[in-house]
C-alpha cells in the first residue's frame, strides 16, 4: 500500500527482522539501580556510629541501677543529676566558658577575618596560613602546649587558663567561617557609604557587620557547641574544682560508670544536636525574605 504525499510517496513496508550473523544488543542497565554494596556498608557505619549512643540514651531511662539489664521507663537519674551539687557546678562552669569564649573568640575572629580579606600583601597571606595551623595541629598538642605555656608563666590553671585555652583554639574556626563571606562581599557598597560622608568605622558598623550578621550569629552558636563538648583542652589547662562538665564525666566513669553519666550525656547530645541545628538554621533564617526584620522586631 502506498500512501500519496504532495511532493512525496512512501511505500509501508513490515518490520524488518535481523539478518543472520548480527548480534543484538543487550539492554542497557539502568543508571538509577541502587549500588546495594554501597548502601550496606553506609549502613553497618551509621549502625557502628550510633549504635552506643544508641544505647546510652535508652539507659538512661532505666528504673533500676544497671548497665546491661533494662526494665522500666524512669527519669530517677535526670532528678539524680539535678540533685548533684558537683555536677551542676560543673554544668554551670562549662556554661560559663563556652559564653566566654563565644564572647572572645567572635571579636577576635571578626577583626582577623577582616584583616585578612582586606590585606593585599605578603604578609597577609602567611597569616592566611598561620591561622589554619591550629585547625589541623592534634587537639592533643595544642592542650599540652597550653598547659605547658601556662605553668612556664607561673600562672596557676583556673577557669581563666581554660577560658584563655578555649578562646585561641576558636579564634580559627570564627575566622574560617567569616573570611569566605566577607570576601564574597561587594566592596563597593562600603565605599559608597564612605562616599556620601560615613566615616571608615561607621561603614562597617552600618554596612559590613549587618551583611556578615547571620555568619557571625551562626559561628556563635557553633563556638558554644564545640567549647561546650571540649574535652582535651579543658582537661588539660582545668585547676582542681570546679571543673569542666565533660572533665567530671571522665573522672567519674574512671571509678565505675553510673546511670547519671548516662543522663548527662543524653542532655549534653542534645543540647549539641539542638545548637547545630540552630547554626545551621541561622543563614537560611536570614536568607527568607523578611527574616531579618523578624529577628530585628521590625
Amino acid at each position: 500500500m502506498t500512501l500519496a504525499v504532495p511532493g512525496k510517496t512512501r511505500q509501508d513496508t513490515a518490520p524488518s527482522t535481523p539478518r543472520r550473523g548480527t548480534k543484538l544488543r543487550r539492554p542497557r542497565r539502568r543508571p538509577d539501580r541502587r549500588p546495594r554494596f554501597a548502601i550496606t556498608v553506609t549502613a553497618v557505619f551509621f549502625a557502628l556510629l550510633y549504635l552506643p549512643i544508641a544505647v546510652v540514651l535508652l539507659f538512661s531511662f532505666n528504673s533500676q541501677k544497671s548497665l546491661t539489664v533494662f526494665k522500666d521507663f524512669s527519669l530517677r537519674w535526670y532528678e539524680a543529676f539535678l540533685q548533684d551539687d558537683a555536677l551542676l557546678a560543673s554544668l554551670e562552669m562549662s556554661l560559663r566558658v563556652s559564653l566566654v569564649a563565644m564572647a572572645g573568640s567572635l571579636i577576635l575572629g571578626v577583626t582577623l577575618a577582616l584583616g585578612l580579606v582586606r590585606c593585599r600583601s605578603r604578609l597577609g597571606s602567611v597569616a592566611g596560613l598561620i591561622m589554619l595551623i591550629p585547625l589541623i595541629t592534634p587537639e592533643i598538642v595544642t592542650g599540652v602546649a597550653a598547659m605547658l605555656l601556662f605553668k612556664g608563666m607561673g600562672i596557676t590553671l583556673s577557669t581563666t587558663t581554660v577560658m584563655l585555652a578555649e578562646i585561641t583554639f576558636s579564634i580559627s574556626y570564627v575566622t574560617v567561617v567569616l573570611r569566605s563571606r566577607i570576601a564574597a562581599l561587594n566592596p563597593e557598597t562600603e565605599e559608597a557609604a564612605m562616599d556620601l560622608g560615613a566615616t571608615r568605622w561607621q561603614a562597617l558598623r552600618l554596612v559590613t557587620l549587618p551583611a556578615l550578621l547571620p555568619s557571625i550569629l551562626a559561628s556563635a552558636v557553633l563556638i558554644f557547641a564545640l567549647v561546650f563538648d571540649d574535652f582535651v583542652l579543658a582537661y588539660f589547662t582545668t585547676g582542681v574544682d570546679p571543673q569542666p562538665l565533660s572533665v567530671r564525666i571522665y573522672s567519674a566513669i574512671r571509678f565505675g560508670v553510673q546511670p547519671t553519666i548516662n543522663a548527662v550525656g543524653t542532655l549534653m547530645l542534645a543540647g549539641s544536636i539542638a545548637l547545630i541545628a540552630l547554626a545551621l538554621f541561622i543563614p537560611r533564617l536570614f536568607g527568607r525574605r523578611g527574616g531579618l526584620d523578624l529577628l530585628s522586631g521590625k
